[in-house]
C-alpha cells in the first residue's frame, strides 16, 4: 500500500494563500474570508465568505480554492462551503492582509 501524503490544517491554508478575489490585491486567507479548515483522511471541509453576500466573484472564488486545493498532494476530496454568518468585517483581515493593502 503506498504512503500517502498527511494533509493538515496548514498545508490547506497555505494552498488557499494563492487564491485571491479579483477585485483586492490580497489573498483570501488574509483577507480573511477563510472561516473553517477541516482535515480528515484526505477529505477537506473549508467555510468561506464574501467581502459581502451579493459579490458576483463568489462562485468564481470558490471555484478557484477547489482548483488549488486539487493540487495538493494528499487531498481526496475537497467541499467549499459559502457562508455568511457571521458577515464579513474589515477587521477580520489578518496583520499581513491590512501591510498589503497599506492599512497598517
Amino acid at each position: 500500500m503506498p504512503a500517502t501524503e498527511t494533509v493538515t490544517k496548514d498545508d490547506v491554508l497555505e494552498a488557499l494563500r494563492d487564491v485571491y478575489d479579483p477585485e483586492i490585491p490580497v489573498n483570501i486567507v488574509d483577507l480573511g474570508l477563510v472561516y473553517g479548515v477541516e482535515v480528515a483522511d484526505g477529505d477537506v471541509d473549508v467555510s468561506m465568505t464574501l467581502t459581502f453576500a451579493g459579490c458576483g466573484m463568489g462562485p468564481y472564488i470558490a471555484q478557484q480554492a477547489e482548483w488549488r486545493l486539487a493540487e495538493v498532494e494528499g487531498i481526496e476530496d475537497i467541499n467549499v462551503d459559502l457562508v455568511f454568518d457571521p458577515p464579513w468585517t474589515p477587521d477580520m483581515i489578518t496583520e499581513e492582509g491590512k501591510r498589503l493593502l497599506g492599512l497598517d
